[in-house]
């Protein structure tokens, strides 16, 4: 193009004016590259347009006016022909590759289906699989020789896999698999190992969403392994040389369940190694697409400057008659997107790679990694992008990649609060607002996919973990003194950090819940939510098991979803009522579902649903195809039970949201938020049998406050009978249900804040409760390695002899490390799991379902079809509140004010016969012996008015072969201080109250008395008998084994917890040995003979100081 023919009398008409100082500035340099931010105005067109295309300066004359995209993209192919011609030669040296052609494009690779040993199997394309089978291996099509190359595998699991390299002569089989062979090298991140033929220590631990690069050096015969971009030292040295016939293939092995992806080049690496070459070619185009982008980006860039300079600007423009950067935007953005996907369209197999590479990094660039984000920019860039057909496949790939982006991404600290996963859901939840691209996601076939992948969250190991608190601090500690204040600093940054991840959760979660799907007939706005949220409960069926199926979600997507929904429920949805398909807000826009006073109401039929996604959990009367058979429903689907708040309290320690006193979870809160019902208290029960037995409000894991609960299962078989009665549970509670059919407005398949309670415990019990657990062990042990820590240095103070000195300082250094691990992994289970608004609503939950279950009780049809998850949930997140830290509120008040109802459930149904589970019914009883050692929970119990009149019966009958060590440890917390071993100052969570009771009860029940004493006689014979043998067993062995030491404690243990219980029998009811039967008075001095034998004997007194 000549600069002559562009020029119309002198000047282009509607082109910028050249500055004075112009000249000076092109005759510097013709091959400098204009600066256009520093000089902003002071550049003629075609001086911009040479610095938004990158090209040298004076590339070309005047242009003509208009400047359209024509011109722009006339520019372009001229200016960048030499980079269309050379980008082939671009491409490094890639001999030593070999990669058979398959006819499925250029030089694809991937696995070879006829190596595939077991069963491995695509869940998505490209290579995203996974292991049906007890252990599957496979290899790749394409094997290397020399040269250095790499492959990179996404963990989707973190179980036990073997990644690596093998050679085509190393064996597959059902046990054998990568690294199990020579010329076959593995690691494997789970064990921590480096496999050939034998396992030695190699690595970290690896988590979901990393990304293990797999290189292979044969210059140098090295193979390496890296972890997230980090090296993690040469696995293998001098590995054997190879020929150009065979070589070295990716290969991977696989145990049953676990999942990864597959990268061996197809997309771009997330952490590409320097030096390694991918072994699949990266499309040709790469450059020139790239070079595009950056050619869109540097004019973005100029419209940010021109905001900056907007006055300056304006008065050039009038002056000299500029053109403005909104002129110019339009044609130079068309003509480089017009180019763009002419480039796209010359390889369809370069759109994916582009998406994933060169697209995201813009689309990242342009909106900010951090706030605040130019929401601007990018709406201008999607505005154009959404022009041109070929967009949409480009859109549909870079979702895919934001999706993976969450998964992999980790919280780097000196990034918060914008860090992790942030960035990608920021920038998701802005372009998912256009109609457009929210329709191309939904019809996507990996919608749900991808909804997972956004719900991802990457958890750190013990590793990430020293990055992320690099200091910290303990009460006590002997660390430097500042660290407790960088530690509260760095809590702070991560807190901040994980709320805006989940703040960005929520926000994707209420564009779905708004979208209407365009299909006939028309949806109500929720109903793709809640088909998602059906399919992840049917995805996630016995996800609890010891041993998951295959193909369950990831534990941060669950947690995540949880997470959602219990901010939805407690703290509101934060836009109003969602297209109306939530209940009208009568308490006011800001008051979330499970803090709403007055009445209540359920759809009950949502357990009676032969759903799916719900058939298969378990039911307290046992399994739901059992109850169908045995307790057949009706019509009850079509009904809504109602009650009012608090109806099954106690009127005097009654506290609800309508009452003054408001519970734990909003007494903090405005207390006019709540509104108290106008309507008087009705209920009427219909065609069912009446239960008078409420359901306790909470349930817990608490087996590891119960010291002896671990030797029930041992204990089990000695032989006894329960003496529980059908007709403690047939009375009836003054206040009556009410049923009432389904609001006619409301469809059926409308999103219903209820179900969301339903779906929020199912959530809780697979995804949050394993956390809460492993959470529960690292306080105990963090514990445990203080007392450690802190007697090591005691004995180190003492002065020791040096030998002595020297082990112990190497016991406190692993001690303190043990510390410094456990205070680690609490703090980020407190940040991600413990906030305080998730204490709130889950104190709330606690409350709503306990009234629920209460309610229910009342209705034996209803009450047997009530999902075991609710009892379990309950009573588990009852107790991760309880022993919070730092805790919710005072334990003063934490039952009194909210959760007395959970007293009333525990003590009532510990020994329901209706709940077939005898596990739920001892975690009932186990939550009872927690409660009572505490005496600001004992004086709850002791004002409870079911505990008072209930408790003290069902005891005595629960003492069987099943529950007797639990409700020993009740009988003995109530009883404690009383008879021959009294302490002078009394004992703290001994009951006065319950030892009265209990004597009323054994004096007027005598055949239930006579009962629980036969039983108690029988055990602890039992009991002492075996304590008898394991001291024999432990006098006759030359050395005494740990475990025969334990055994004989605990049995010792149990046998004098049963002599107390007997000792508070003699000292509460002596008529019941001297004026009863006579076989309780022999029976107790045999007892008294046979104990005092074994102590004061010489042989066996020694015993008992081990």
């Amino acid at each position: 193009m000549a600069e002559d023919s562009l020029r119309i009398g002198g000047f282009s008409s509607g082109l910028a004016v050249i500055l004075n100082d112009e000249d000076s500035k092109e005759n510097s340099s013709k091959t400098h590259l204009v600066s256009y931010c520093d000089d902003f105005g002071h550049q003629s067109v075609e001086r911009t347009l040479e610095y938004v295309l990158g090209l040298p300066n004076k590339s070309f004359g005047l242009l003509p006016s208009p400047i359209d995209s024509n011109l722009v993209r006339c520019i372009i192919q001229k200016e960048f022909s030499k980079l269309h011609a050379n980008s082939s030669a671009l491409v490094r040296n890639r001999d030593g590759v070999c990669i058979p052609g398959n006819g499925c494009g250029p030089h694809i690779v991937g696995l070879d289906e006829f190596s595939i040993r077991g069963d491995i199997r695509p869940i998505k394309p490209p290579l995203l699989v996974e292991s049906l089978a007890m252990f599957s291996s496979a290899r790749a099509n394409a094997f290397v020789w020399k040269c250095k190359w790499m492959y990179e595998v996404i963990l989707e699991t973190s179980g036990i896999q073997q990644l690596g390299w093998a050679t085509v002569s190393c064996p597959f089989t059902d046990h054998k698999g990568v690294g199990d062979a020579d010329d076959s090298y593995a690691f494997d991140g789970r064990r921590v190992r480096k496999w050939n033929k034998e396992a030695e220590p190699y690595g970290q631990s690896w988590v979901v969403g990393d990304a293990i690069g797999c290189c292979i050096d044969l210059d140098c015969n090295e193979i390496s392994f890296y972890r997230n971009g980090v090296s993690l030292g040469a696995a293998f040295h001098g590995i054997r040389k190879m020929g150009p016939v065979s070589g070295y293939y990716p290969a991977i092995s696989l145990s049953q369940g676990e999942r990864c992806e597959l990268n061996f080049g197809a997309r771009p690496f997330r952490f590409p190694i320097e030096g390694y070459l991918p072994l699949q070619e990266p499309p040709s185009l790469i450059p020139v697409a790239t070079q595009l982008l950056c050619c869109l980006s540097r004019l973005l860039g100029m419209h940010s400057v021109e905001q900056a300079k907007h006055s300056s600007v304006q008065k050039w423009r009038r002056l000299k008659r500029f053109v403005s950067h909104e002129e110019l935007f339009y044609p130079a953005s068309h003509g480089i997107c017009e180019e763009f996907f002419s480039v796209l369209g010359v390889d369809v197999w370069s759109i994916e790679y582009i998406a994933w590479g060169p697209f995201l990094s813009f689309m990242m660039e342009v909106f900010g990694q951090q706030v605040p984000h130019d929401y601007s920019s990018l709406d201008r860039v999607l505005d154009v992008f959404l022009e041109f057909e070929g967009s949409h496949m480009l859109f549909e790939h870079f979702i895919n990649a934001l999706a993976c982006g969450c998964k992999i991404a980790p919280l780097v600290l000196k990034e918060c609060p914008c860090s992790g996963s942030y960035p990608y859901l920021a920038l998701a939840c802005h372009i998912l607002r256009r109609q457009e691209l929210m329709v191309l996601w939904w019809k996507s076939p990996d919608f749900e996919f991808l909804f997972e992948g956004f719900l991802s969250r990457k958890n750190p190991n013990k590793h990430d973990l020293e990055s992320m608190m690099p200091s910290v601090s303990w009460p006590g500690s002997c660390e430097d003194v500042s660290y407790e204040s960088t530690m509260a600093l760095t809590t702070k940054a991560l807190s901040e950090a994980v709320s805006k991840i989940e703040e960005k959760h929520r926000d994707l979660c209420r564009l779905v819940i708004q979208f209407i799907p365009p299909v006939t007939p028309p949806q109500l706005p929720g109903s793709v939510f809640r088909t998602f949220l059906q399919n992840i409960l049917l995805k996630n069926r016995g996800a609890d098991r010891n041993l998951p199926p295959p193909g369950v979600s990831s534990n941060s997507v669950l947690v995540s979803l949880y997470t959602v929904i219990l901010h939805f429920l407690s703290e509101g949805f934060a836009m109003g009522d969602i297209c109306g398909w939530l209940k009208s807000s009568e308490n006011g826009p800001n008051v979330g579902f499970l803090h709403k006073g007055g009445q209540r109401s359920f759809p009950v039929g949502l357990f009676l649903r032969n759903d799916l996604h719900r058939n298969e959990n378990s039911r307290l009367g046992g399994s739901f195809s059992h109850l169908l058979k045995s307790n057949p429903v009706n019509d009850e689907e079509a009904e809504v039970i109602r009650w009012e708040e608090g109806c099954m309290d106690d009127e005097e320690t009654r506290v609800t949201h309508s009452s003054t006193k408001k519970p734990c979870c909003c007494s903090c809160y405005n207390d006019d938020f709540t509104r108290i019902s106008k309507y008087p208290i009705r209920y009427t029960a219909r065609g069912s049998r009446v239960h008078c037995s409420p359901i306790p409000e909470r349930s817990a894991h608490v087996a590891t406050e119960c010291s002896t609960g671990n030797l029930n299962d041992e204990l089990a078989d000695k032989p006894s009978s329960s003496y529980q009665s059908e007709s403690e549970f047939s009375y009836c509670p003054v206040q009556q249900l009410r049923f009432v059919p389904r609001e006619n407005n409301m469809s059926s398949a409308t999103l219903r804040e209820e179900e969301l309670l339903d779906v929020l415990l199912l959530l809780y019990h697979i995804g949050l409760a394993p956390n809460f657990k492993q959470a529960s062990y690292y306080m105990s042990h963090q514990s445990q390695s203080i007392s450690l820590l802190e007697e090591a240095d005691k004995q180190i103070r003492e002065k020791a002899s040096n030998e002595q000195l020297k082990s112990l300082k190497e016991a406190r250094n692993s001690y303190r490390e043990e510390v410094i691990n456990c205070v680690r992994q609490c703090a980020w289970y407190r940040i991600t799991l413990i906030s305080q608004w998730k204490q709130r609503g889950m104190y709330a939950t606690c409350m709503w379902t306990v009234q629920l279950l209460l309610v229910l009780s009342k209705v034996d049809l209803l009450f047997l079809y009530i999902p075991e998850y609710y009892l379990e949930a309950l009573v588990d997140c009852f107790h991760v509140l309880r022993k919070s830290d730092p805790n919710f509120v005072p334990s003063s008040i934490f039952i009194k004010q909210g959760l007395a109802s959970f007293v009333t459930f525990v003590v009532t149904h510990f020994n329901d016969p209706r709940i077939s589970s005898a596990d739920l019914r001892d975690l009932l009883l186990q939550s009872i012996s927690v409660l009572v050692q505490y005496k600001e929970y004992l004086a709850v119990f002791e004002s409870n008015e079911a505990a008072t009149q209930r408790m003290p019966k069902a005891l005595l009958s629960a003492f069987d072969n099943r529950s007797w060590i639990p409700v020993t440890n009740i009988l003995l917390r109530l009883c404690k201080g009383s008879g021959f071993g009294s302490s002078k100052h009394g004992e703290s969570s001994s009951s006065v109250v319950f030892q009265r009771l209990l004597g009323e009860t054994c004096v007027s029940e005598e055949e239930l008395f006579s009962a629980f004493l036969n039983r108690l006689f029988n055990t602890l014979s039992w009991t002492m008998t075996e304590f008898s043998v394991s001291v024999r067993e432990m006098q006759e062995k030359y050395q005494v084994l740990e475990f025969q030491q334990k055994k004989c404690s605990v049995i010792f243990d149990l046998s004098c917890n049963l002599a107390r219980v007997l000792e508070f029998c003699t000292h509460a009811i002596p008529r019941a040995f001297l004026s009863g039967a006579e076989t309780n008075l022999r029976r107790l001095t045999e007892l008294i003979v046979f104990i005092l034998s074994h102590i004061t004997s010489a042989e066996d007194a020694e015993f008992f100081d081990l």
